[in-house]
């Protein structure tokens, strides 16, 4: 049982606490599904950026997917080898490329004929050889929330099969591109096994076809996006994961590659926050908490659901929107949902808060992001301390 009460008390409210222990048994269950050959388990850091979180993943063996320079030089200072380091997404910035060449990560995962173009030019400015992977769109529905689907053609990632191949072919033809992976990701949070093994099946063909060209792809970047249980989800087993990737590869040495976020982090994390007061609105309750939508702000922005728990307290239970102190109605955590009476001081667990929740944060209505805790082995520890005023307005206050 984790001792709320006392970590609130040692570290004030609201906070973030993690399970570094959670997170290792997801790690060290996903690395032994993919045992039968050759694999690399990439952390996709947006999904908790946390430097300590980063380095826990990286001392258990995995690498780092990064959308940003920023999230690169993040994974190099937790301590992940370079050479286990992708940089993906969809708008790079010249001089991200650039840097990323200089520090020799893995590889760079490219969107477009465009970036490919960008790419080649900075690798010939440094007078190397860019390894690159292409993210192919294999026009798959995921069936997950449309907000987080990303292998359609409506979305703005990846490119067609053909536009891959032709982008294949120009970077083999290049002295300053090195065409070592191919990737595909459909979306988020996905609970089906079938688009994700189609989407494979698509292109672990187009790898062959590409071998017939004599480009000859290392790594099969087979994406992330695998689900958590936030409401009772039928969750796809590791095991029958790798298998199917597993059966789409026949024929073919590669490296299997992953790119998990939410599987790996999500579950270890739990959003703490006190109630200051109930309020009644006619017929509607209130539960007024310290946390707000600036904190976490996914159940605003997706109409996500997380499970909720008041600690302590049993009697009178009743409908209760949980909601937060900024000024916008979107500031909740939950609606209509079965809630005990509470009072001053009472604390909710907001549940599965370890991805997308801190990471997306902000200081909306000049309040400070809040404090990050690791819990290991019994042990509590700050891994990110809770911001002041004087952090918030430090790269303001000399232009006054």
């Amino acid at each position: 049982m984790i001792d709320f009460k006392a970590i609130s008390k040692q570290y004030n409210t609201p906070l973030y606490l993690y399970d570094f222990n959670h997170i290792a048994s997801q790690y060290t269950t996903l690395k032994e599904a993919f045992r039968a050959r050759k694999s690399l388990i990439c952390y996709a850091v947006k999904a908790n950026s946390n430097l300590s979180v980063i380095k826990h993943l990286g001392d258990l063996g995995a690498g780092c997917d990064c959308v940003s320079i920023g999230e690169v030089k993040r994974a190099l200072l937790a301590g992940v080898a370079n050479y286990k380091i992708i940089f993906s997404g969809v708008g790079k910035l010249d001089e991200e490329i650039y840097e990323a060449l200089q520090k020799d990560i893995l590889m760079i995962n490219l969107e477009s004929e465009a970036e490919l173009e960008r790419v080649e030019i900075q690798a010939q400015a440094l007078n190397l050889q860019a390894r690159i992977s292409i993210r192919v769109n294999p026009n798959i529905d995921p069936m997950t929330h449309p907000y987080i689907s990303t292998g359609l053609h409506e979305n703005k990632f990846g490119v067609d099969l053909d536009t891959a191949k032709r982008m294949y072919i120009k970077a083999k033809n290049s002295a300053f591109l090195d065409p070592v992976g191919i990737h595909f990701h459909i979306g988020s949070q996905l609970t089906e096994l079938a688009p994700i093994k189609e989407s494979s099946e698509v292109v672990a063909d187009l790898v062959r076809s590409l071998k017939a060209l004599d480009i000859n792809i290392k790594f099969f970047d087979i994406g992330g996006g695998l689900g958590i249980d936030y409401d009772d989800e039928t969750l796809i087993e590791p095991y029958q994961y790798a298998q199917a990737i597993f059966s789409t590869l026949t024929g073919l040495d590669v490296t299997i590659m992953c790119e998990p976020g939410r599987f790996l982090v999500g579950n270890s994390g739990y959003f703490v926050t006190k109630v200051l007061y109930e309020k009644i609105n006619g017929d509607k309750r209130f539960v007024i908490v310290d946390g707000a939508m600036n904190d976490l702000i996914r159940p605003s922005l997706y109409n996500a659901f997380h499970r909720v728990e008041l600690l302590d307290r049993k009697e009178h239970i009743s409908k209760a929107d949980i909601v937060g102190p900024v000024c916008e109605s979107g500031d909740f955590f939950a609606k209509d949902v079965d809630l005990p009476a509470s009072y001053h001081d009472d604390l909710i667990v907001i549940k599965s808060a370890g991805a997308y929740c801190f990471t997306m944060s902000s200081n909306y209505n000049t309040r400070g992001k809040v404090a990050e805790v690791a819990l290991e082995d019994g042990k509590v520890r700050l891994i990110r301390k809770r911001e002041t005023f004087e952090d918030m307005i430090k790269n303001e206050k000399d232009y006054l």
